[in-house]
C-alpha cells in the first residue's frame, strides 16, 4: 500500500475543497465485516486528476456525479477520479471493509467476561480509507454527518451527539460536526456502560464495556470532577471556547495507544479504568491523559496541523498543556515531579538514538505518511513539552498565552504550520521567537549543564559549563547540609540565570560554597545536568534530604543519565537507590527509580553473575518500603518485590493465602504478576495458570495468561508461544503483546538461544503481513532485549542492511532504537 506523500497532498489540496462527508455505516453484517456507504461533496478549484483513498474488503460501487466508475481501478488503496472538472462534484461509494484486530481503522473486541461485542474506530494518522472512503490528508477539513446501523442494544457514540431515528430501532444519527481532518472521524458501538452528565451547558459521558461498570462507577465523581476543572481551566486559559457540542470518553479495549483526541469522544485504553489498586502517581498520570486530550481540542482539532512535519503543534502542547493545567485546576500539584522522573527520560533516551530528530523537523524529512507515523515519540511528547516549559520561562506565561490566544483566533477550524505559530507568538512579544524556534525546534540532541563552583573572597561564583548549542534560562539552587542533622539539605537561595554559549559565570553570590549546587531547579529546561565532586559527594549522603520532590526528581533523572553514559558504575546508582529510597515520599519518584533499577541495571547493565545481588539489593528495598504508611507506597514496594524474589516457595504461599505480608491483599493483577514470576522461576504450570484464568475469566485474565504460558521454562511452551506471535495472523495486537512480554526472560538464557537468529527473520515477515501497528509491538515486545550479546547486534545490523526483505519503515524505527539501546548497555557493561 503505498504511502501518501507530502507532494501529493500539496497537489490534491491545491485541487480541492471538500464539503462534506455523508458516512453511512451497517455494523450489522456479522464478525468479518461491516458496510460502508460514503457520499462526499467537494469542489473541484480548477480541472485535473487526483484520487480518493479506501481499504475495501469488496468495493461495490463508485458514482462521481452519477457517473459509474470501474471498481477495478481501485489499485491498493487508491481509486482514481480522473478528469474532473472546475466545479462542484458528489462521489458516492458503498464498500464492505474489514474489522480489524490490531487496534486500526474499526477495530472488534469481543469481551470474554460475558461474550459482549464492542467496536470503536482508530483512525490516526491514515487510517479513516479503513471505515470510508476519504481524501486522507489533514488539511482537507470537512464537515461529517455520519448515521449508524447497528443491533438493536447496542449503543452509538460518535463525535456529536448521537440519537436513536424512528426509521429503525438500531438506527442513528450523530449530529454534524464542524470542520475537522479526516483523521479525527470517530464511532464507538456496543453495549456500553454510560454514565452522563451536564457541564457548562454541554452533556458530558463516560462509557466502558459492561464488565468493567464497577470499576467505572467507582471512579466516576473522580473522572467527571477532573474533567470539569480542566475544561473550567482551558476556559480561563483560552479565548475561543470548546468547539463541539458534546464532550465523551470511552474506555476502550485492546488500545494501542494511551488516548485519542477524536472531537467530542475521546477514546482512552481501557486500562485506566481500574479494576486493581493503584498508586496515587498512577490516577495522576490518568488525570493527565485526561487533561493532555481535553487541551487537543484546541491544539490540534480546532486547528490542526497542515502536514505531519508539524504533530509537534498537537502532542508537544497537549502533553505541556496536560501537566500544567492538571497541576492547576486539581488535586494533583505533583504532575511536574511524574513528568521529570518518569517521562523526561523517554525524550533524552530519543533524542540520543540514531532516530532523532528535531522536535519540528523540516518538511523535507516528513516526505510521506509511513515517515510521519515513526515521529509520534518521546521527542515529539516529551522533549516537545520541556522546550515548551523552556519557552513560558523565557517568554514569560502572559505573553505565551497571548501568542496562543492569537494563533486560535487566526486559525479557527483550519490548519496552520511552524511559521504560523510563531508568528502568531511574535505577535505578543517584543522578543526574537523566530531564532528562538531555530535553535530549539529545528535542532537534535541534549546539552549539558556542568556546574564549576569557586570559592571567591566573600563569596562564591556560580559558573556553569554547558556542551551544546542551546540558550537556556534555568533557576539554579544552592543547598547546605543541615548543622543540626547532617541528612538534611537547607535550602540557601535559588536565583534564575541565563546561559548562553559556552561558560556562564553569574555574580558572585554571598556567603561560603554551598554544599550543593543543582543546576535547573524546578525542572525548567531541556538538558541533562552534571554535579560538581562535592555537590555529589553530598547527594551520596544526602539525596533523600532534599526537601523538594521535584529537586529529587531531577536529581534521581540525572543519576540514571550517568549510568546511562558510563559516568556512574550501575552499582553505585543500586548503592544509592538502597540508601535513598526507603526514605522517599514521592510515590512516583519511587516508582520511576524502581523501574529503571530493575528494567535497565539489574536485566540489562549488569553483567549476569552480578544480577542476584542485585535483586537482592531491590528485594530488601522492597521490604523496607512495603513498612511504609503510604498505601500506594506499598503497592510499589508489592509489585517490585514479586518481580526480585527468586524463592518460589514464598511466591506460592502468597498465592496461596491471597496476601503479602505487610502489603496490600493480592487483587487480580498482584495475583497474576505473581504467577507470572512463578511461570519464570519453573515453580507454576499450565494447571495453575488455568485456573487463575477460571479465577478471572476476563480480558485482563486472558492476557495475564498468554504472558505465564510464554514464561513457562519448557521448551514446548516457547514452541507454542512463538507460533503463536509469528504464525496466527488472527492473534489480537493486546494478546500479542502479552506473548511477547512473558517470552524473554533472564532467568531464561539458555532455553531461548535458538530463538535469537530467527527473530529478525520472523519480525520483518509479520511487519510486512499485518502492518505498522504490529511491526511497533513486534519491534517494542518480541525483541530480545534480555540477550545482552554482540551477536544480537550484529543480527540486527545485518537486517538493517538487507533489502530482500526489508523491514518496513515502522519496525526498521523499532530496530534502529533497540539496537542503540543494546550497544549502550554493551558499553555500559565494558563489553
Amino acid at each position: 500500500m503505498p504511502a501518501l506523500t507530502r507532494a501529493e497532498a500539496e497537489t490534491r489540496a491545491r485541487l480541492l475543497d471538500v464539503h462534506t462527508y455523508a458516512v453511512d455505516l451497517d455494523l450489522t453484517r456479522g464478525d468479518d465485516v461491516f458496510g460502508s456507504t460514503t457520499a462526499i461533496r467537494f469542489t473541484a478549484l480548477a480541472d485535473g486528476d487526483t484520487f480518493v483513498e479506501l481499504k475495501p474488503a469488496a468495493l461495490h460501487s463508485a458514482v462521481l456525479d452519477g457517473r459509474a466508475l470501474d471498481p477495478a481501478a481501485l489499485e491498493d488503496n487508491r481509486l482514481p477520479l480522473a478528469g474532473l472538472t472546475a466545479g462542484p462534484h458528489e462521489l458516492r461509494i458503498e464498500a464492505e471493509m474489514r474489522y480489524s484486530r490490531t487496534g486500526e481503522g474499526m477495530h472488534r473486541f469481543t469481551d470474554p467476561a460475558d461474550g459482549e461485542t464492542y467496536l470503536y474506530t482508530q483512525l490516526f494518522l491514515d487510517d479513516v480509507q479503513r471505515v470510508a472512503a476519504a481524501f486522507d490528508q489533514p488539511d482537507l477539513k470537512a464537515v461529517f454527518e455520519v448515521t449508524v446501523t447497528a443491533p438493536p442494544a447496542w449503543t452509538v457514540l460518535g463525535n456529536g451527539v448521537a440519537e436513536r431515528t424512528g426509521e429503525a430501532e438500531g438506527h442513528w444519527r450523530i449530529a454534524p460536526t464542524p470542520r475537522i481532518s479526516t483523521y479525527l472521524l470517530a464511532v464507538a458501538a456496543g453495549p456500553w456502560h454510560s454514565v452522563r452528565t451536564e457541564h457548562a451547558g454541554l452533556p458530558f459521558g463516560l462509557h466502558c464495556r459492561r464488565s468493567l461498570a464497577p470499576h467505572l462507577d467507582a471512579d466516576v465523581e473522580e473522572l467527571f470532577d477532573i474533567t470539569r476543572r480542566c475544561f473550567d481551566r482551558y476556559h480561563e486559559l483560552f479565548a475561543e471556547p470548546y468547539p463541539f457540542d458534546s464532550y465523551d470518553q470511552a474506555f476502550v479495549p485492546e488500545f494501542n495507544a494511551g488516548a485519542m483526541e477524536n472531537p467530542g469522544l475521546v477514546t482512552f485504553r481501557d486500562e485506566m479504568v481500574f479494576r486493581s489498586a493503584v498508586t496515587d502517581a498512577e490516577r495522576q498520570t490518568r488525570g493527565m491523559v485526561v487533561a493532555h486530550e481535553m487541551a487537543h481540542m484546541w491544539f490540534g482539532d480546532l486547528v490542526t496541523l497542515r502536514w505531519w512535519d508539524d504533530i509537534w503543534l498537537n502532542e508537544s502542547f497537549a502533553e505541556y498543556m496536560g501537566y500544567q493545567v492538571l497541576s492547576e485546576a486539581t488535586r494533583f500539584t505533583g504532575t511536574w515531579t511524574d513528568f521529570a522522573v518518569a517521562r523526561k527520560g523517554w525524550g533524552y533516551d530519543a533524542d540520543q538514538r540514531p532516530s532523532t530528530h528535531p522536535v519540528a523537523p523540516d518538511p523535507e524529512a516528513v516526505p510521506d505518511t509511513a515517515s510521519a507515523l515513526l515521529n509520534f515519540d518521546g521527542i515529539s511528547y516529551a522533549k516537545g513539552a520541556s522546550a515548551l516549559r523552556q519557552l513560558v520561562t523565557w517568554l514569560g506565561r502572559k505573553d505565551f498565552l497571548a501568542g496562543i490566544n492569537e494563533h486560535f483566533a487566526r486559525h479557527r477550524f483550519g490548519n496552520a504550520a511552524l511559521a504560523d505559530f510563531i508568528d502568531s507568538l511574535a505577535s505578543a512579544t517584543d522578543r526574537d521567537v523566530h531564532a528562538w524556534a531555530d535553535r530549539w525546534l529545528r535542532t537534535t540532541g541534549v546539552d549539558t549543564l556542568t556546574p564549576v563552583p569557586a570559592e571567591e573572597d566573600g563569596g562564591w561564583r556560580p559558573e556553569v559549563v554547558r556542551a551544546g548549542e542551546r540558550p537556556h534560562r534555568i533557576a539554579v539552587a544552592a543547598y547546605d547540609r543541615d548543622p543540626a542533622d547532617p541528612a538534611r539539605l537547607v535550602l540557601r537561595e535559588r536565583f534564575e540565570t541565563d546561559v548562553p554559549a559556552g561558560a556562564e559565570a553569574t555574580a558572585t553570590r554571598p556567603g561560603p560554597r554551598p554544599d550543593l549546587v543543582l543546576l535547573n531547579d524546578q525542572d525548567l529546561t531541556y538538558a541533562k545536568i552534571r554535579f560538581d565532586a562535592r555537590s555529589w559527594d553530598t547527594l551520596v549522603g544526602a539525596l533523600s534530604g532534599l526537601p523538594d520532590p521535584l529537586a529529587r526528581a531531577l536529581v534521581w533523572n540525572a543519576a540514571r543519565d550517568l549510568v546511562r553514559d558510563g559516568e556512574l558504575p550501575p552499582a553505585a546508582y543500586l548503592d544509592v537507590a538502597r540508601a535513598h529510597l526507603p526514605h522517599e515520599t514521592d510515590v512516583a519518584v519511587v516508582q520511576g527509580v524502581l523501574g529503571f533499577a530493575r528494567g535497565q541495571i539489574a536485566d540489562r547493565y549488569l553483567p549476569a553473575g552480578q544480577r542476584p545481588a542485585a535483586l537482592a539489593t531491590l528485594e530488601a528495598l522492597a521490604r523496607d518500603l512495603l513498612r511504609h504508611e503510604d498505601p500506594g507506597m506499598r503497592l510499589a514496594a508489592a509489585r517490585e518485590l514479586i518481580t526480585a524474589v527468586t524463592e518460589p516457595a514464598e511466591l506460592r504461599g502468597w498465592l496461596t493465602t491471597g496476601t503479602l505480608p505487610d502489603g496490600p491483599p493480592l487483587d487480580p493483577e498482584l495475583r497474576w504478576q505473581i504467577l507470572t514470576r512463578l511461570s519464570v522461576l519453573g515453580a507454576a504450570d499450565r494447571a495453575d495458570i488455568d485456573a487463575e484464568l477460571a479465577r478471572d475469566p476476563s480480558a485482563t485474565g486472558r492476557e495475564g495468561a498468554a504472558r505465564c504460558r510464554a514464561a513457562l521454562p519448557d521448551p514446548e511452551a516457547k514452541r507454542e508461544a512463538w507460533a503463536s506471535m509469528f504464525e496466527d495472523d488472527t492473534l489480537s495486537n493486546y494478546l500479542f503483546n502479552a506473548t511477547a512480554q512473558g517470552f524473554w526472560q533472564p532467568e531464561q538464557l539458555g532455553l531461548l538461544g535458538d530463538y535469537v537468529p530467527r527473530y529478525h527473520p520472523a519480525a520483518v515477515a509479520l511487519a510486512a503481513r499485518r502492518g505498522p501497528a504490529l511491526a511497533d509491538a513486534v519491534g517494542r515486545w518480541a525483541f530480545p532485549v534480555p540477550v545482552v550479546d554482540p551477536a544480537v547486534l550484529e543480527l540486527g545490523e545485518a537486517c538493517l542492511g538487507s533489502a530482500d526483505p526489508a523491514p518496513t519503515p515502522a519496525l526498521r524505527r523499532k530496530l534502529v532504537d533497540q539496537l542503540d539501546d543494546l550497544a549502550r548497555a554493551l558499553r555500559v557493561r565494558g563489553a
